[in-house]
């Protein structure tokens, strides 16, 4: 049986049954962007689509459809072997049913439905397809919302504290995450390849539909691009706007904090994280990390190149207007103690 499913009820009951979403898409349109833990399961390699789509400009609808008969027809016994066996490893108990979608909602997604459905299966379909969930994605990016943002210097677990707000149940962004890097020289360390632009203003417009428009989120001070990601317009502009909570740590926790967080990476990625911003840091001090670095004190090389971090991140912070800001000597020694801080602090803005 096939049901045709607006994108709000498509993604609230595939996240409620936990059934697997299929992006019946080519290669090409799933790695550009595409629905959180969906499988690719294409119709048409990047190839085919191509040329089905000329020939549906060059001869017509029919002739189309006849093409692409012709190239998915070997491929249906292979299709349906493969959406058994990622139905087989996403549930435990076998439910057989399946999330299927396409770029409009059309023709692709409704034959990987009616031959699904054909095996047995429970199809639900996006209508709208992709781009009715890209369109939502974006409304609710749009949305205005009660915005506390956490600053404070490199090193000052900002990120540590977002993760331990989440843990005690408040709303929380975490752009870092999202954008598979930390924000700097050194945020690529550790990290996969980063989200296209597209796929990452996704990944942020589906974690706040999730949330409740009523509460605060949470989200840490950042740059407006975080690696090669850009936090989109209509999110920045509230970012810039909203009450910043300043974590004063002392520079002896940061660069503690810091000889935890970077000491797991070899020296090799280090020293070219270093030399990315030797321009910033000066020759000499670029030496000094350097040397710093090679004989394993690991501190010492993070002292240096907070000259330039630190710099900055004042320079940035003088930038906004000063109402917004509340300061907050604090230290990352007792966690709990820390949230109970923010979170007093954060109902007084």
């Amino acid at each position: 049986m096939v049901e045709q499913l607006s994108v709000q009820s498509f993604l609230a009951l595939a996240h409620e049954t936990q059934a697997p979403v299929l992006d019946v898409r080519t290669p090409a349109e799933y790695a550009h962007a595409h629905l959180p833990n969906a499988h690719n399961l294409p119709i048409f390699t990047n190839e085919e689509r191509a040329i089905v789509g000329t020939a549906y400009k060059q001869q017509g609808r029919e002739t189309a459809i006849k093409l692409g008969l012709d190239i998915v027809g070997v491929k249906m016994r292979n299709i349906v072997e493969t959406a058994e066996r990622i139905n087989t490893e996403a549930t435990s108990n076998n439910t057989k049913t399946l999330f299927v979608y396409c770029w409009r909602g059309g023709m692709r997604s409704g034959s990987m439905a009616w031959l699904l459905d054909l095996m047995g299966f429970k199809v639900y379909t996006l209508r709208g397809g992709y781009k009715a969930y890209r369109r939502l994605m974006l409304e609710t990016i749009a949305k205005l919302r009660t915005i506390i943002i956490l600053g404070g210097k490199t090193g000052s677990g900002k990120t540590a504290l977002l993760h331990e707000l989440a843990v005690q149940g408040e709303q929380v962004l975490d752009l870092e995450r999202l954008a598979q890097h930390k924000g700097s020289a050194f945020g690529a360390l550790g990290e996969e390849s980063q989200p296209t632009q597209e796929d990452f203003e996704n990944r942020i417009g589906i974690v706040l539909w999730g949330m409740n428009l009523e509460k605060r989120v949470w989200l840490e001070d950042e740059s407006r691009t975080i690696g090669k990601c850009t936090i989109p317009a209509p999110l920045w502009e509230q970012m810039r706007t909203a009450p910043t909570l300043v974590l004063e740590i002392t520079l002896e926790e940061r660069l503690h904090h810091l000889a935890e967080q970077y000491g797991q990476y070899s020296q090799e990625a280090l020293r070219d994280a270093i030399l990315h911003i030797e321009k910033r840091l000066g020759g000499a001090a670029t030496k000094e990390a350097l040397a710093a670095l090679d004989a394993g004190n690991i501190k010492e090389c993070a002292a240096i190149t907070l000259r330039y971090y630190d710099a900055s991140y004042t320079k940035g912070l003088s930038r906004r207007e000063s109402s917004s800001l509340v300061a907050l000597e604090s230290s990352l020694r007792d966690m709990n103690s820390l949230v109970r801080q923010v979170v007093e602090s954060a109902s007084m803005v």
